[in-house]
């Protein structure tokens, strides 16, 4: 493109900026830019010189520094908490002891003073029978009458701003070690500068006209259209991407997988975060004495801190029977004392096969299918693959007829539908189903676990006086997020990262 096709493209405020430019002498800062040009704001300014820049036309350099000010004025005012121990030990010729100085400073200052004294290197600290003794070194003597660093740059901040490079990195970082001493800012200075294609522009000679976008009635009526400048509109120079709305990744997934199991007749039931130990162990036949419910494994609610279950009298009772001796199942039990104290403890949920096992226990009879998608919480370390806080896929189903094969099948034909083509299960262990497995689908080359499956033992189902095979899965949802976004770290799901949510692509 050249030259005066480049000019018939600009708009008016471009135009401003250039005519601008070529009075200061090719070079100017914005705000001079917006005095010589006649701009009524600073930002009509910058927009006008971005354009220009992405056409090549001018140069916008731009220089950053750091400046550093004092907090508040008082600060340069009050003396540093070492320079006043400096003052008492010099009175003292140079060494006392410890709680003699602690004895002569404020209370909180003691410790601040000692740290500052020792990391400046101006007293040394040896202990003495009973007593630690506090002795001016070389250094310290000499500046008990002269000015440390850290004052001398108070002072002059007490002037007003400074660049770092006027006082020192290494006095900075002292400083900043301080609470409320200083604060720092960044100061962008901006040039406007032509380039030899800008020049060559104006050389062809720039006429300002009022700039309209669209022909209007009363342009015609009045006859202004002959004294005003249609803008033109050039679809090859650039424009910022516009990003359309769009829902977040995860809940678009999460969409995703309501709608298969609402497709395949689930319906979707969800409880409450706080729950006793009770619905969220014992019911599922997990012993007391179970790892899982240590305090660095699980949520313990301080307040409140017992949730009691007295309406639940009868089916506590049988619960109680099959922990301790496997009541009318036939199993043996855990063969120890229950303990309701222990079931009425409240914590957050582990689990969501609390949401299906509390549903159980209102729909003991056939047929249920229901599935949940919410959050669980488990006091796990966050790192690359563990967050405290995720999102469970559970589901049940109870059938007259229902068996392992169906289990499977059910498994297979979700993630089918989530778009894994090869599946598989394997044998797998669960304290509350046998027989048990666990869910793999094939990515990227390797075998990926998302979840595991089974049946309710009869220990689980009996004390709702379930007669009837109950199917259950509890599956990974951030697992799958990750699989489908090819993610190696879970953070990278919950990251406030808005480029990346505007970039997601919409499936």
């Amino acid at each position: 493109m050249n030259a005066s096709q480049v000019l018939e493209g600009l708009s008016y405020q471009e135009k401003k900026v250039l005519l601008a430019l070529q009075k200061t002498g090719d070079s100017a800062s914005p705000e001079k830019v917006l005095e010589v040009g006649g701009f009524s704001q600073l930002v009509e300014v910058m927009s006008g010189a971005n354009w220009l820049q992405s056409k090549g036309l001018i140069e916008v350099k731009e220089a950053s520094q750091r400046l550093y000010a004092l907090r508040s004025k008082d600060v340069a005012e009050r003396p540093l908490p070492e320079r006043k121990a400096l003052a008492v030990l010099s009175a003292s010729d140079g060494t006392m002891k410890m709680a003699d100085l602690e004895a002569s400073l404020p209370k909180g200052e003691v410790p601040i003073a000692i740290g500052w004294l020792r990391r400046k290197n101006l007293v040394r600290m040896e202990k003495v029978g009973a007593d630690t003794l506090i002795t001016l070194t070389d250094e310290g003597r000499r500046l008990s009458a002269g000015e440390m660093e850290d004052e001398k740059a108070l002072r002059m901040l007490a002037a007003g701003d400074r660049p770092e490079g006027a006082i020192g990195a290494q006095v900075i970082a002292m400083l900043k070690g301080r609470q409320d001493m200083i604060v720092e800012r960044t100061l962008v200075s901006r040039e406007l500068v032509l380039t030899p294609a800008g020049k060559e522009v104006l050389a062809l000679g720039i006429e300002l006209k009022e700039e309209v976008a669209q022909l209007t009635p009363e342009l015609i009526q009045t006859g202004k259209w002959r004294d005003v400048s249609f803008r033109r509109y050039d679809v090859n120079t650039f424009a910022p991407t516009a990003y359309p709305a769009k829902k977040h990744p995860l809940t678009r997934i999460a969409d995703e997988v309501r709608r298969i199991f609402l497709q395949m007749g689930f319906e979707e039931i969800d409880d409450e975060y706080v729950q006793p130990a009770f619905w969220n162990m014992d019911a599922l036949f997990t012993p007391q004495d179970h790892p899982a419910r240590e305090m660095q494994d699980t949520f313990y609610l301080k307040s409140p801190n017992r949730i009691c279950i007295d309406q639940e009298k009868e089916l506590m009772e049988k619960v109680r029977s099959v922990h301790e001796n496997g009541g009318d199942t036939g199993s043996l039990g855990w063969r120890y004392k229950w303990s309701r104290e222990e079931a009425e403890r409240a914590l957050l949920r582990t689990h969501t096969t609390v949401n299906t096992i509390r549903y159980l226990a209102k729909h003991p009879q056939p047929p249920v299918k229901v599935f949940s998608l919410s959050r669980v919480f488990r006091k796990e370390a966050i790192d690359s693959t563990h967050l405290p806080e995720f999102v469970q896929i559970e589901g049940i189903v109870m059938e007259e007829n229902a068996s392992f094969d169906m289990l499977v099948g059910i498994l297979r034909e979700f993630y089918r539908r989530m778009g894994f083509d090869q599946i598989r299960v394997r044998p797998g262990y669960f304290p509350y189903t046998e027989p048990s497995l666990e869910v793999e689908v094939m990515w990227n080359g390797k075998w990926m676990e998302l979840g595991g499956a089974g049946i309710f033992r009869p220990e689980v189902t009996a004390p709702f006086g379930i007669k009837y095979p109950v199917l259950a899965w509890g599956q990974g949802f951030e697992r799958l997020a990750m699989l489908r976004w090819g993610l190696k770290d879970i953070r990278d799901l919950y990251v406030t990262d808005v480029e990346m949510l505007r970039q997601s692509p919409i499936f």
